[in-house]
Parts: structure tokens; sequence; C-alpha cells
């Protein structure tokens, strides 16, 4: 940009009726090319980072929901002789067979719209390994949490207690 003067000075010495307008360097004509691309990307990630925090959210509400319905019995289990451990094992498993469940079905829906996303992704591929796993990685884990907070809960309820609830 420091020889924007001397250039027009020269083209005006060639031909004054010459217009020279809007120069700009190589950098600037790059970004300017890239920026739609650049801004389409950030709002698909802002929207992608907000269905990431929905599917989190919902998966744990409808776990901890389903967990906290089965406080009776839980209490049922635990008044006949299981054992606390026991119990919040149970849940858990059957907790975590319902998040894997979800994420197979959730992977193959994934991966049969990747197609949609090429066009969009630059030097990524659509199918990236990583960040599927990592995605599935991060649901189990709320899926965990939220089978794990409420059954902690109810294994501590007085079996009387929860006899009681119906």
């Amino acid at each position: 940009m420091s020889m924007v003067a001397a250039v027009r000075r020269e083209i005006a010495a060639v031909d004054k009726d010459q217009p020279v307008h809007d120069i700009k360097t190589m950098e600037q004509l790059f970004a300017e090319s890239i920026s739609q691309p650049n801004f389409n990307m950030l709002l698909l990630s802002v929207f992608a980072a907000v269905a990431l925090a929905l599917a989190a959210i919902g998966v744990y509400g409808v776990i901890s929901y389903a967990v906290t319905q089965r406080t009776h019995e839980i209490g049922v289990r635990i008044a006949l002789g299981a054992r606390r451990a026991d119990v919040l094992k149970m849940v858990m498993r059957q907790g975590l067979v319902l998040a894997l469940a979800g994420i197979a079905v959730g992977l193959i829906g994934a991966f049969a719209l990747t197609r949609l996303m090429r066009t969009l992704l630059f030097e990524v591929s659509a199918t990236d390994p990583v960040i599927f796993a990592g995605i599935s990685l991060l649901l189990v884990v709320v899926a965990l949490l939220a089978c794990w907070l409420p059954a902690q809960r109810a294994t501590k309820v007085d079996p009387l207690v929860a006899l009681r609830q119906e």
C-alpha cells in the first residue's frame, strides 16, 4: 500500500484519462474472497454448538426424568435387600444401553447427511472420526451423569419413604 501514490503517478504519466481506484493488496483481495465462506462456517458452527447443547440438555432431562420416576421401584428393591451399589449399577447400565442405542441411530443419520456438508467444508473430512467419537463420548458422559445423579439420590432415600410415595 506504500506504493499506491507512485503507481497512480506512473499510470497518469502514461494515460491521464485512465481511472485508478479500489487499489488493494493481495492479502485484502484474498480476505474478501473468503469472507462469505468464513461467515457461513461461523454461523454453521454456532448452530452446531447450540444443537449439541440442546442434545445434551435433552438427553440429560429425559434420562434423569426416567430414573427419577423409578424412585419407588428403587425403594422396593432396597427394601427387599438389594444393595445400593447393585441398584446403582443396574440403573447406570440401563441408561448406558439407552444412550448407546441413541448414539448409534444418531451416527447413522449423521453419516447419511454428510453428503450435504461436503461442499461447505475446506480441508476437513465430512466424516472426521475424531469429531464423531468426541461428540459420541460427550453424549455418553452426559447420559451417565443423568443416570448417576438421580439414582444416587434415589438410593439414599429411606425405603419406607419410597414405598409410601405411591
